[in-house]
């Protein structure tokens, strides 16, 4: 197999201002390209964070996206490892970032570290993790 990487997630939110906000002032991604009235779309957008990407895009014209559900199969979350999760958390409150807190912890231990849990504007899940092992 040749060398291969993960290049990009695709969103799609209801709410395009608050989502890029949460994404670029919250979590830190650049807005690399902006894209309006794109096929029929009001906005697809690139944003990184390092080597990541995520395609921002809003519904076809007209149409209401259904909100996100924890209970459906596919992907449930995405991780972004930060050098500080105690620094981090903290910023991301005073933000008003919404947290999935655990036994009314906003950071909890699993096995091998550290981690939280943020929701973002159209439902998608952002951990938050402080070990980069598995």
């Amino acid at each position: 197999m040749s060398r291969s990487f993960v290049h990009h997630v695709c969103i799609q939110t209801n709410s395009y201002l608050e989502t890029l906000k949460f994404y670029t002032e919250g979590l830190g991604f650049s807005l690399v390209q902006e894209s309006p009235n794109f096929h029929g779309r009001d906005y697809n957008t690139w944003l990184q964070l390092g080597d990541f990407y995520i395609e921002l895009q809003t519904g076809k014209s007209g149409e209401v996206l259904s909100d996100a559900n924890t209970n459906n199969q596919g992907l449930v979350h995405f991780c972004i490892w930060v050098e500080d999760l105690n620094e981090e958390v903290n910023r991301l409150r005073s933000l008003g970032i919404e947290f999935l807190m655990k036994n009314g912890e906003y950071i909890y231990q699993v096995e091998n570290g550290s981690l939280c849990k943020v929701k973002a504007p159209e439902g998608t899940i952002v951990e938050l993790r402080d070990n980069r092992g598995v």
